[in-house]
Protein backbone atom coordinates (compact mmCIF):
# COMPACT_ATOMS: atom_id res chain seq x y z
CA UNK A 1 0.00 0.00 0.00
CA UNK A 2 0.95 3.65 -0.53
CA UNK A 3 -2.07 5.60 0.77
CA UNK A 4 -4.56 4.75 3.50
CA UNK A 5 -7.60 7.03 3.69
CA UNK A 6 -8.81 6.94 7.28
CA UNK A 7 -11.28 8.55 9.69
CA UNK A 8 -10.73 9.37 13.36
CA UNK A 9 -13.63 9.68 15.82
CA UNK A 10 -12.82 12.19 18.56
CA UNK A 11 -15.53 10.74 20.85
CA UNK A 12 -14.39 7.12 20.84
CA UNK A 13 -10.73 7.96 20.07
CA UNK A 14 -10.69 5.25 17.43
CA UNK A 15 -9.77 5.34 13.78
CA UNK A 16 -11.08 3.29 10.88
CA UNK A 17 -9.70 2.61 7.43
CA UNK A 18 -11.94 3.84 4.61
CA UNK A 19 -9.90 2.74 1.61
CA UNK A 20 -6.34 1.83 0.71
CA UNK A 21 -4.45 1.97 -2.56
CA UNK A 22 -1.02 1.66 -4.10
CA UNK A 23 -1.52 5.13 -5.62
CA UNK A 24 -0.80 8.48 -3.98
CA UNK A 25 -4.02 10.17 -2.77
CA UNK A 26 -4.12 13.36 -0.73
CA UNK A 27 -6.09 15.83 1.39
CA UNK A 28 -9.61 14.48 2.01
CA UNK A 29 -12.40 17.05 2.29
CA UNK A 30 -15.75 15.93 3.72
CA UNK A 31 -18.89 17.02 1.86
CA UNK A 32 -21.38 19.14 3.86
CA UNK A 33 -24.07 16.47 3.47
CA UNK A 34 -21.66 13.80 4.73
CA UNK A 35 -22.04 11.65 1.62
CA UNK A 36 -18.52 11.71 0.21
CA UNK A 37 -14.88 12.59 0.69
CA UNK A 38 -13.09 14.57 -2.02
CA UNK A 39 -9.39 13.88 -2.66
CA UNK A 40 -6.75 14.55 -5.31
CA UNK A 41 -4.42 12.10 -7.01
CA UNK A 42 -1.99 12.68 -9.88
CA UNK A 43 -3.62 16.02 -10.71
CA UNK A 44 -7.22 14.75 -10.74
CA UNK A 45 -10.05 15.13 -8.23
CA UNK A 46 -12.04 12.16 -6.93
CA UNK A 47 -15.05 11.43 -4.74
CA UNK A 48 -14.96 8.52 -2.29
CA UNK A 49 -17.60 7.17 0.09
CA UNK A 50 -16.59 7.75 3.74
CA UNK A 51 -18.15 4.37 4.51
CA UNK A 52 -15.62 2.56 2.34
CA UNK A 53 -18.20 1.53 -0.25
CA UNK A 54 -16.73 1.18 -3.74
CA UNK A 55 -13.83 2.82 -5.53
CA UNK A 56 -13.09 6.54 -6.01
CA UNK A 57 -15.14 8.30 -8.70
CA UNK A 58 -13.36 10.75 -11.00
CA UNK A 59 -14.74 14.32 -10.99
CA UNK A 60 -14.78 16.08 -14.36
CA UNK A 61 -12.65 19.20 -13.81
CA UNK A 62 -12.37 20.13 -17.49
CA UNK A 63 -8.94 21.39 -18.46
CA UNK A 64 -7.83 21.47 -14.81
CA UNK A 65 -5.87 18.22 -14.69
CA UNK A 66 -2.91 19.34 -12.57
CA UNK A 67 -4.82 19.96 -9.35
CA UNK A 68 -2.83 19.99 -6.12
CA UNK A 69 -4.02 19.20 -2.60
CA UNK A 70 -5.50 22.67 -1.96
CA UNK A 71 -9.18 22.09 -2.70
CA UNK A 72 -12.54 22.18 -0.94
CA UNK A 73 -16.32 21.98 -1.12
CA UNK A 74 -18.61 24.99 -0.62
CA UNK A 75 -20.79 25.08 2.53
CA UNK A 76 -23.91 24.38 0.47
CA UNK A 77 -22.22 21.55 -1.41
CA UNK A 78 -22.91 23.11 -4.82
CA UNK A 79 -19.38 24.16 -5.79
CA UNK A 80 -15.83 23.01 -5.41
CA UNK A 81 -12.66 25.06 -5.40
CA UNK A 82 -9.46 23.66 -6.90
CA UNK A 83 -5.91 24.91 -7.29
CA UNK A 84 -4.49 23.98 -10.69
CA UNK A 85 -1.52 25.01 -12.84
CA UNK A 86 -2.47 23.85 -16.36
CA UNK A 87 -3.49 27.25 -17.70
CA UNK A 88 -0.63 29.41 -16.42
CA UNK A 89 2.09 27.01 -15.27
CA UNK A 90 1.52 28.24 -11.68
CA UNK A 91 -1.16 27.34 -9.15
CA UNK A 92 -4.38 29.28 -9.81
CA UNK A 93 -7.72 29.07 -8.00
CA UNK A 94 -10.85 28.00 -9.85
CA UNK A 95 -14.44 27.19 -8.95
CA UNK A 96 -16.72 24.72 -10.70
CA UNK A 97 -19.84 22.71 -10.07
CA UNK A 98 -19.44 19.98 -7.46
CA UNK A 99 -20.85 17.61 -10.07
CA UNK A 100 -18.04 18.57 -12.44
CA UNK A 101 -17.81 21.05 -15.27
CA UNK A 102 -15.85 23.98 -16.65
CA UNK A 103 -13.52 25.69 -14.14
CA UNK A 104 -13.88 29.47 -13.69
CA UNK A 105 -10.79 31.46 -12.71
CA UNK A 106 -11.17 33.48 -9.49
CA UNK A 107 -7.93 35.50 -9.36
CA UNK A 108 -5.31 36.20 -12.01
CA UNK A 109 -2.69 36.93 -9.35
CA UNK A 110 -0.36 33.93 -9.19
CA UNK A 111 0.61 31.65 -7.64
CA UNK A 112 -2.43 31.20 -5.37
CA UNK A 113 -3.36 28.18 -3.28
CA UNK A 114 -6.94 27.77 -2.06
CA UNK A 115 -7.47 26.79 1.59
CA UNK A 116 -10.86 27.70 3.05
CA UNK A 117 -14.46 28.74 2.35
CA UNK A 118 -16.15 31.38 4.50
CA UNK A 119 -19.23 29.94 6.27
CA UNK A 120 -21.56 31.92 4.01
CA UNK A 121 -19.85 30.54 0.90
CA UNK A 122 -19.12 33.99 -0.52
CA UNK A 123 -15.39 34.31 0.16
CA UNK A 124 -12.17 32.29 -0.03
CA UNK A 125 -9.16 32.32 2.25
CA UNK A 126 -5.96 31.35 0.51
CA UNK A 127 -2.21 31.70 0.64
CA UNK A 128 -0.15 33.10 -2.18
CA UNK A 129 3.21 34.50 -3.16
CA UNK A 130 3.30 38.18 -4.08
CA UNK A 131 6.68 39.87 -4.65
CA UNK A 132 8.43 36.82 -3.15
CA UNK A 133 6.38 37.09 0.07
CA UNK A 134 4.11 34.25 1.28
CA UNK A 135 0.95 35.70 2.84
CA UNK A 136 -2.74 35.13 3.61
CA UNK A 137 -5.44 36.79 1.51
CA UNK A 138 -9.19 36.61 0.98
CA UNK A 139 -11.27 37.24 -2.15
CA UNK A 140 -14.91 36.97 -3.17
CA UNK A 141 -15.69 33.83 -5.13
CA UNK A 142 -16.68 35.98 -8.12
CA UNK A 143 -13.20 37.52 -8.18
CA UNK A 144 -12.27 41.17 -7.78
CA UNK A 145 -9.72 42.72 -5.44
CA UNK A 146 -7.70 40.67 -2.99
CA UNK A 147 -7.77 41.56 0.71
CA UNK A 148 -4.41 41.06 2.40
CA UNK A 149 -4.46 39.83 6.01
CA UNK A 150 -0.78 39.20 6.76
CA UNK A 151 2.18 41.33 5.78
CA UNK A 152 5.35 39.33 5.35
CA UNK A 153 5.90 38.35 8.98
CA UNK A 154 7.69 35.13 8.02
CA UNK A 155 5.88 32.57 5.89
CA UNK A 156 2.09 32.52 6.35
CA UNK A 157 0.18 29.50 5.09
CA UNK A 158 -2.77 27.13 5.53
CA UNK A 159 -5.70 29.49 6.31
CA UNK A 160 -9.09 28.13 7.34
CA UNK A 161 -12.18 29.92 8.70
CA UNK A 162 -13.75 29.46 12.11
CA UNK A 163 -17.39 28.29 11.72
CA UNK A 164 -18.72 31.66 12.91
CA UNK A 165 -16.69 33.42 10.20
CA UNK A 166 -14.97 35.76 12.65
CA UNK A 167 -11.46 34.29 12.52
CA UNK A 168 -9.08 32.83 10.02
CA UNK A 169 -6.66 30.35 11.54
CA UNK A 170 -3.33 29.82 9.81
CA UNK A 171 0.26 28.76 10.42
CA UNK A 172 3.16 31.19 10.45
CA UNK A 173 6.94 31.08 10.90
CA UNK A 174 7.09 34.67 12.19
CA UNK A 175 8.50 33.53 15.56
CA UNK A 176 10.83 30.86 14.15
CA UNK A 177 9.09 27.48 14.18
CA UNK A 178 5.79 27.21 12.34
CA UNK A 179 3.03 27.86 14.89
CA UNK A 180 -0.73 28.29 14.71
CA UNK A 181 -2.08 31.85 14.66
CA UNK A 182 -5.39 33.50 13.91
CA UNK A 183 -6.37 36.84 12.43
CA UNK A 184 -9.79 38.55 12.28
CA UNK A 185 -11.44 37.70 8.96
CA UNK A 186 -12.07 41.41 8.39
CA UNK A 187 -8.42 42.24 9.11
CA UNK A 188 -6.49 43.23 12.20
CA UNK A 189 -3.67 42.07 14.48
CA UNK A 190 -2.79 38.37 14.46
CA UNK A 191 -2.98 36.36 17.67
CA UNK A 192 -0.69 33.44 18.47
CA UNK A 193 -2.49 30.20 19.35
CA UNK A 194 0.20 27.53 19.82
CA UNK A 195 3.51 27.82 21.61
CA UNK A 196 5.04 24.41 21.03
CA UNK A 197 8.34 22.73 20.28
CA UNK A 198 6.96 21.37 17.00
CA UNK A 199 6.37 22.80 13.57
CA UNK A 200 2.56 23.18 13.55
CA UNK A 201 0.70 23.19 10.22
CA UNK A 202 -2.78 23.25 8.67
CA UNK A 203 -5.22 24.16 11.46
CA UNK A 204 -8.80 23.10 10.75
CA UNK A 205 -11.56 24.35 13.08
CA UNK A 206 -14.37 21.93 13.85
CA UNK A 207 -17.87 22.75 12.51
CA UNK A 208 -18.93 22.95 16.16
CA UNK A 209 -16.48 25.75 16.83
CA UNK A 210 -14.94 24.02 19.82
CA UNK A 211 -11.82 22.24 18.55
CA UNK A 212 -9.02 22.55 16.01
CA UNK A 213 -7.15 19.64 14.47
CA UNK A 214 -3.67 20.16 13.01
CA UNK A 215 -0.45 18.40 12.05
CA UNK A 216 2.86 18.80 13.89
CA UNK A 217 6.32 18.05 12.51
CA UNK A 218 9.53 17.59 14.45
CA UNK A 219 11.23 20.93 15.06
CA UNK A 220 14.10 20.20 12.67
CA UNK A 221 11.81 19.61 9.66
CA UNK A 222 11.66 22.50 7.21
CA UNK A 223 8.43 23.24 5.31
CA UNK A 224 5.76 20.48 5.17
CA UNK A 225 7.27 17.52 3.30
CA UNK A 226 5.66 14.17 2.62
CA UNK A 227 6.78 10.89 4.17
CA UNK A 228 7.73 12.05 7.63
CA UNK A 229 6.84 10.89 11.09
CA UNK A 230 4.31 13.46 12.29
CA UNK A 231 1.61 13.73 14.90
CA UNK A 232 -2.03 14.76 14.60
CA UNK A 233 -3.03 17.06 17.45
CA UNK A 234 -6.24 18.55 18.81
CA UNK A 235 -6.81 21.72 20.83
CA UNK A 236 -9.46 24.20 21.91
CA UNK A 237 -10.12 27.21 19.70
CA UNK A 238 -7.97 29.42 21.96
CA UNK A 239 -5.07 26.95 21.99
CA UNK A 240 -5.91 25.34 25.32
CA UNK A 241 -5.95 21.62 26.11
CA UNK A 242 -3.52 20.61 23.37
CA UNK A 243 -3.23 16.85 23.01
CA UNK A 244 -1.65 14.42 20.59
CA UNK A 245 -4.28 12.09 19.17
CA UNK A 246 -1.91 9.79 17.30
CA UNK A 247 1.37 9.58 15.41
CA UNK A 248 1.58 8.54 11.78
CA UNK A 249 3.81 8.45 8.72
CA UNK A 250 2.55 11.31 6.58
CA UNK A 251 2.78 15.09 6.46
CA UNK A 252 2.19 16.67 3.06
CA UNK A 253 -1.14 15.31 1.84
CA UNK A 254 -2.31 14.04 5.24
CA UNK A 255 -4.79 16.89 5.75
CA UNK A 256 -3.81 20.04 3.89
CA UNK A 257 -7.44 21.11 3.40
CA UNK A 258 -10.62 21.25 5.56
CA UNK A 259 -11.36 17.68 6.64
CA UNK A 260 -14.04 17.56 9.35
CA UNK A 261 -17.27 15.59 9.08
CA UNK A 262 -20.27 17.96 9.13
CA UNK A 263 -21.28 16.87 12.66
CA UNK A 264 -17.81 17.62 14.06
CA UNK A 265 -17.39 14.14 15.56
CA UNK A 266 -14.90 12.84 13.00
CA UNK A 267 -12.21 14.01 10.64
CA UNK A 268 -10.58 12.38 7.61
CA UNK A 269 -6.89 12.12 6.84
CA UNK A 270 -4.40 10.08 4.80
CA UNK A 271 -1.73 7.86 6.28
CA UNK A 272 1.16 6.93 3.99
CA UNK A 273 3.40 3.92 3.64
CA UNK A 274 7.05 4.27 2.60
CA UNK A 275 7.72 4.30 -1.13
CA UNK A 276 10.03 1.30 -0.81
CA UNK A 277 7.14 -0.85 0.40
CA UNK A 278 4.58 0.47 -2.09
CA UNK A 279 5.45 -2.17 -4.71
Amino acid sequence: MRSSVEVFDIRTRRNRVVWQTEELFEAPNWSPDGRYLMLNSEGSIYRLSPDGDGEPELVDTGFARQCNNDHGISPDGALIAVSDKVEFGKSAIYVLSAEGGVPRLVTKNLPSYWHGWSPDGKTFAYCCIRDQVFDIYTIGIEGGEETRLTFGEGRNDGPDYSPDGKWIYFNSSRTGLMQIWRVPAEGGPAERITNSNYGDWFPHPSPRGDKIVFVSYDADVFDHPRDRNVRVRLMDMDGGNVETLFDLFGGQGTMNSPNWAPDGDEFAYVRYFPVASAA
